[in-house]
């Protein structure tokens, strides 16, 4: 399909005038409006007002300029059908074989922090997606280019080749489609928050609104999902900048799997909970090891003690840059996979022996965070996430001891940890490190009786440790365990009708224990 005419009209300016200048010395007649005219004619290219093409200036505050049968009946008459071709001739409709058109920065506008909602209903393109629609929706005649970034490949594939291919227009045209779809779906979130009570007002946007419309595109495929049988890709939102792992920077080692990245976003969010120096060993999705010390080499070493065992082909994160202390540690384990802010030069030479130990680098900008969502057969469950974060002030005193300050900081270090355990969560810590994690079970005392055979199995006394757990106690079971192995302290969120049974026995026991009075189940 040869080009004799494109339309171009864009809100992003990027690259535009480069563009236009190298179609316009392939002969093409360059049509375009308002701003993006002015610009081009600026750059010193020839540029045909699109009110010459239609005969009607643009109207109504802008609002009106392209909406017009002599721009898109330009743009969808069928080339190739004599029908189309005589209706055309006869209107005079001169064929739009190029469509160039971005749209207004809906989002960025709707992310002002005083945006008012007159700013936001202008903001609503209405040509721009009826252009790219029309000419997407007509690829077999014309081309649709949407996204500045492939400017560049069209225009070497026109100087090359005279045309653009049918399956360079499909693949645009896909993209098109897929842009006003996004678009239209972010107006729809945003509008939630317009009210109507007289007048047109905007307010906030719910937590939960009635409507989600999410866009992902295909960052990479995945060798496989959880088992080779399953296929499986890594997605990311449309039209957003990278975010956490689909940002990182692999440094070394063998290609990330679907159940690798899995486990690194739990070590992550671990690992970057805690303010000083941390390392979280995750197996399975589950903790097998944290600690936050005053140096990284010391939080890895004391959370690889936690259970070493399981640590073995584990993954593991860090809140701090890696250091050659800490490097030299990690070279004698199999791990899969690392993730920390960056490494030393003398860290990744160490590491460098081990070539299929996946590095991470991640961005120091942090991912947004999102609404989860897990699907069910039939439907998508919604909720924010479990951002709490607990103060020492927000803790109550059940027991008749109260902690001791050495007591209430590994408290409130387990509590952070229990956090992250599948539950049903225990978690036994002493001195900023775990010594026993108990998950995923049932009951609850089966989670203890898990966490003591680890400490235990890993050579660790839980005398002097302190227990979290991520619920209330049904029973006062567990807080005897507790207290006969050897822990003086508990945390809890509280809230049974058998808590003053828990109490009686902690009471019994000497231990001491606060309640949190929130829940952390994670399923």
């Amino acid at each position: 399909m040869t080009i004799e005419r494109a339309l171009i009209s864009v809100y992003d300016k990027t690259g535009v005038a480069e563009f236009a200048r190298e179609l316009a010395s392939m002969g093409i007649e360059i049509v375009s409006t308002g701003g993006t005219a002015k610009l081009l004619r600026d750059s010193g290219i020839r540029v045909r007002d699109v009110a010459e093409l239609t005969g009607w200036p643009e109207m109504l505050g802008g609002r009106v300029k392209t909406l017009h049968p002599k721009v898109h009946g330009g743009i969808l008459f069928q080339r190739g059908k004599a029908e189309d071709q005589r209706e055309a001739a006869q209107h005079s409709i001169e064929a739009v074989d190029l469509v160039v058109v971005n749209l207004y920065p809906f989002s960025a506008t709707a992310a002002k922090p005083e945006v008012s909602a007159g700013e936001l209903i202008e903001n609503i393109d209405i040509g721009g997606p009826a252009m790219l629609r029309s000419a997407a929706k007509n690829f077999q005649s014309v081309g649709v280019v949407s996204d500045p970034a492939d400017y560049g490949a069209v225009a070497s594939e026109l100087r090359e080749t005279g045309e653009l291919s049918l399956a360079t227009r499909m693949g645009l045209a896909r993209k098109a489609f897929a842009r006003t779809a996004r678009y239209d779906g972010e107006i729809a979130t945003e509008l939630e928050r317009l009210g109507a009570d007289g007048n047109v007002s905007i307010g906030r946007l719910e937590i939960l609104p009635h409507r989600i419309h999410i866009a992902l595109e295909r960052r990479e495929a995945m060798r496989y999902g959880e088992n080779p049988h399953q296929a499986a890709a890594l997605y990311v939102r449309a039209d957003q900048g990278a975010s956490g792992f689909a940002a990182a920077k692999q440094i070394q080692g063998k290609e990330l799997s679907y159940n690798n990245l899995v486990d690194l976003d739990s070590a992550w969010a671990l690992a970057t909970d805690f303010g000083h120096p941390a390392a979280a060993i995750i197996k399975h999705n589950n903790p097998c090891g944290a600690a936050e010390q005053e140096s990284l080499r010391d939080a890895y070493v004391k959370a690889l003690a936690c259970d070493p065992v399981s640590a073995f082909g584990g993954v593991i994160s860090f809140n701090r840059v890696v250091d050659a202390a800490t490097a030299e540690e990690l070279a004698k384990l199999f791990v899969e996979c690392v993730a920390a802010p960056g490494y030393e030069a003398a860290a990744l030479q160490r590491l460098a022996g081990k070539k299929n130990v996946r590095l991470l680098e991640m961005p120091r900008i942090a991912a947004p965070v999102e609404l989860e969502l897990k699907r069910i057969a039939g439907g998508v469950l919604v909720q924010e996430p479990d951002r709490h974060k607990l103060n020492e002030s927000d803790l109550r005193v059940a027991t008749e001891r109260a902690p001791t300050a050495d007591e209430i900081r590994t408290l409130m270090f387990a509590w952070t940890v229990c956090k992250h355990v599948k539950s049903n969560a225990i978690v036994f810590a002493r001195d900023g490190a775990t010594v026993g994690i108990g998950a995923g079970q049932m009951s609850r005392i089966d989670s203890v009786r898990i966490a003591e055979r680890k400490a235990q199995d890993a050579g660790l006394a839980l005398k002097g440790s302190v227990m979290a757990s991520d619920a209330y106690f049904p029973f006062p079971d567990s807080v005897e365990a507790a207290g006969k192995l050897g822990a003086t302290a508990i945390i809890q969120p509280g809230g049974s009708v058998r808590d003053v049974e828990s109490i009686a026995a902690a009471n019994k026991l000497g231990m001491a224990m606060v309640f949190t009075g929130v829940r952390h189940f994670r399923h």
